[in-house]
């Protein structure tokens, strides 16, 4: 009811609500307004966030350039290490170029820089080789068995067998003798030069030497040793370029071979 009883009470009721409704619209009202500004600011936020975040790994990334810079400037400061350069072999050196035939001088080179540290001055003069270009043919005059007049040294088997082949028209109705270690006996050997009258052998230095030591072989009536000199393998190597036939070799020509040519009795020839 009214103060006043001449105001109408229901007046008074109706005004007191829309006081309420304004007052209620003005407290929402605020409240939107902060949770707007909220919403704003906590995006502001994170994209301050997400721009330091960027400026800092971009400043990592920053420092860490100018260090591999620095490290790239230490490296080239400091002083290359030399390659070492391959040895030539001697495939390569034949590679690129065509091999010289080889000549008497190539031999006695090959003895005076061999012995040259095993025997004295006297001795070296001792070394000098008669050597022979030419077979001579006195295979009529030869009758001794266990010997021959013409030793041929190579540096294989495959090769004493193509030798052999080669010289079909050159020996005649001379007996040729196989004298290599692959697939034949020593024995076997010796037997074969003691049953015939044998002319030519062909063969490896270290087959020869180990027939000479066990005498089955005869230097007696030998007058001419041809060497395979300028034959060269798959790999263009000659026979005394290989290490271990030339220390058979060099033991060969100390069998007996380099007392012949010094006394006059053999002479050397160069293939």
């Amino acid at each position: 009811m009214g103060d006043d009883l001449g105001d109408e009470w229901w007046q008074h009721e109706v005004a007191s609500e829309a006081e309420q409704e304004e007052e209620t619209e003005q407290e929402e009202q605020p409240t939107e307004k902060t949770n707007t500004k909220t919403k704003a600011e906590k995006r502001k936020k994170i994209t301050e966030n997400t721009v330091k975040a960027k400026k800092k790994k971009n400043e990592q990334a920053g420092g860490a350039t100018p260090q591999k810079k620095e490290t790239e400037d230490e490296t080239s400061t400091q002083p290359k290490r030399k390659r070492k350069r391959k040895k030539k072999t001697i495939t390569d050196v034949l590679a690129t170029s065509e091999p010289k035939p080889g000549c008497p001088a190539d031999l006695q080179n090959l003895l005076t820089h061999y012995f040259s540290d095993k025997r004295s001055v006297i001795e070296q003069e001792e070394l000098k080789l008669q050597v022979c270009p030419k077979w001579a043919k006195v295979r009529k005059q030869h009758t001794e068995k266990s010997s021959v007049i013409l030793l041929i040294v190579c540096s294989s088997a495959l090769r004493t067998i193509e030798l052999i082949k080669q010289l079909t028209t050159f020996k005649g109705d001379a007996r040729a003798v196989k004298l290599f270690a692959k697939h034949i006996k020593i024995e076997e050997q010796v037997k074969l030069l003691q049953t015939a009258v044998t002319h030519i052998g062909v063969g490896t230095p270290g087959r020869i030497s180990a027939l000479i030591e066990k005498e089955g072989l005869s230097l007696q009536a030998l007058k001419y040793v041809v060497l395979d000199w300028n034959w060269r393998d798959q790999k263009l190597r000659r026979m005394v370029d290989i290490p271990e036939i030339k220390l058979d070799f060099m033991k060969l020509l100390e069998c007996g071979i380099l007392k012949g040519c010094k006394e006059g009795k053999l002479k050397i020839g160069l293939f």
